[in-house]
């Protein structure tokens, strides 16, 4: 089996506090995978120690293959992160905050300027590629961050909470995006707050107080008759 992230009791805290408690996941390359629990829960920590950028107390993970605390700067170079902020420069416009973010990586010119015409071409951005950023409304906004996340062809590509406050035409359209760059082998992990949206994922784990309290299919979360929603509530009531 072609896991492409994989952790072993990966644990963060600070201080007394214990925010991801050993965590275990393993995910396959090209799978959807969503991590939903309640704010606080541990997601946000758990995606910044697999992106590299925090160093885990105990246990370990490889991405990639890589391992987080060895090959940290391997593990960037082949994933996207999306941020619930936008990474974006407001007055530079659309196809500049693609450019800068492509030159971050070691690309060829030709390379660059084909990867931004598919991603502007994916994500519906091509009339808007010179507008200004602070221009834009805040869903296009999200999906320029995606595009700018995917600009250097990463194999995974980490989104913590891309939807929240998107009206729901603009979800549907990342949605399609997302399902799309997972057909072509690129693995998506994801959090969300939305059930529908863990209706679409391969596979999903609820996390609660640092704790994974399980993980599988969304068809076999609901084999017990019960919806998601159910599911989720029972969880977070232990």
């Amino acid at each position: 089996m072609d896991y492409i992230i994989e952790t072993q009791n990966l644990t963060k805290t600070y201080g007394k506090l214990i925010a991801v408690n050993k965590l275990n996941l393993k995910i396959k390359r090209g799978d959807i995978f969503g991590f939903l629990g309640p704010n606080g829960a541990g997601k946000s920590t758990t995606i910044r120690m697999l992106c590299g950028i925090l160093q885990p107390n105990e246990g370990t993970a490889k991405i990639n293959g890589f391992d987080i605390i060895n090959k940290s700067e391997k593990i960037k170079e082949s994933i996207g992160y999306v941020t619930q902020r936008f990474g974006l420069y407001d007055d530079l416009t659309v196809q500049e905050n693609l450019s800068f973010y492509a030159s971050l990586y070691n690309l060829s010119e030709d390379t660059i300027n084909n990867n931004i015409k598919n991603i502007l071409t994916l994500l519906k951005l091509t009339n808007r590629a010179n507008s200004i950023v602070k221009e834009l409304s805040g869903g296009l906004k999200q999906r320029l961050s995606i595009g700018c996340a995917m600009v250097h062809n990463p194999e995974i590509i980490f989104l913590d909470e891309p939807t929240a406050g998107v009206d729901p035409i603009s979800r549907k359209e990342m949605w399609e995006v997302f399902n799309h760059l997972s057909q072509q082998g690129i693995t998506i992990f994801i959090t969300t707050h939305y059930m529908e949206e863990a209706e679409r994922c391969n596979n999903i784990g609820f996390i609660f107080n640092g704790i994974l309290m399980a993980a599988d299919t969304p068809a076999n979360f609901k084999k017990s008759g019960k919806t998601l929603e159910a599911v989720y509530v029972s969880f977070m009531n232990q």
